[in-house]
């Protein structure tokens, strides 16, 4: 039996090594562009997509996410910030659920949903997935495009705990002119700090900490649980540390 860990949503603001500054940058943007409902693809528990309802009073929101506890914290914190009446939350397939047309889309870490999974292995197909939300905007329609660079060039270190391959990610000025042969013009530019990428992995990894310092050492899965905290600690700081960036790119459909 799998030990009962606490909800990344515990120890993280944002599911993505993105910072209170930088959010309210990305938000603001699309606050100050959307023409309609903004749509989130793998939203999680929405608090970017909060985020933008509290800075544009108008807007309403469509969030989809495969994981159901997610979206019910996300729920939960529309209630509780005053935006459930402007938001709808669905747990289940992005594509299954997506609108003919949005005001504005946030897709952030999201990519896989209309590539391979995760799971797969293989590159990362940031054309499919800024095609397909691009064929949900009228032109100068805002979108929030945030996907996995490289920021140095990739050692065995680091893609051996992720793709084991070198072409998993692309660097910036790659992904930049795939944007643009997508069908956006880019209007802001941000990549996410070593601090970003620090609080982001700590964050992550503190329901590991925080599950061993509440059993004794002799419990039947604290070996486990001591091994995938190691596991990722090292995947991160003898890995991937300054190797795998994310960038955050604000854009305006053409």
């Amino acid at each position: 039996m799998a030990p009962e860990l606490d909800p990344a949503y515990r120890d993280l603001t944002f599911m993505a090594p993105l910072s209170e500054e930088r959010a309210a940058k990305l938000c603001d943007f699309v606050a100050g562009n959307a023409r309609g409902t903004v749509v989130d693809t793998g939203c999680g528990w929405a608090e970017l997509l909060i985020r933008v309802l509290e800075s544009a009073p108008s807007a309403t929101g469509l969030g989809i996410d495969l994981d159901a506890d997610a979206v019910a914290h996300g729920q939960a914190l529309a209630r509780q910030r005053g935006v459930a009446d402007r938001i709808s939350l669905i747990a289940g397939d992005v594509k299954a659920h997506l609108p003919r047309a949005a005001g504005a889309v946030l897709c952030i870490g999201s990519s896989q949903i209309w590539g391979p999974p995760v799971e797969a292995r293989l590159p990362v197909d940031y054309r499919s997935a800024l095609r397909a939300i691009r064929a949900l905007l009228d032109r100068g329609s805002p979108g929030v495009y945030g996907e996995g660079i490289w920021t140095a060039k990739p050692t065995p270190e680091a893609i051996a705990p992720l793709a084991n391959r070198t072409d998993e990610f692309v660097f910036l000025p790659e992904l930049l002119d795939t944007v643009r042969d997508c069908g956006f013009a880019v209007v802001g530019v941000h990549q996410a700090t070593m601090d970003e990428w620090d609080r982001f992995e700590s964050g992550y990894t503190a329901r590991y900490a925080r599950w061993l310092a509440g059993h004794a050492d002799d419990h039947p899965e604290a070996a486990a649980v001591r091994a995938r905290m190691v596991a990722q600690s090292n995947a991160y700081f003898r890995g991937y540390r300054g190797v795998l960036g994310m960038a955050y790119l604000e854009l305006l459909a053409t």
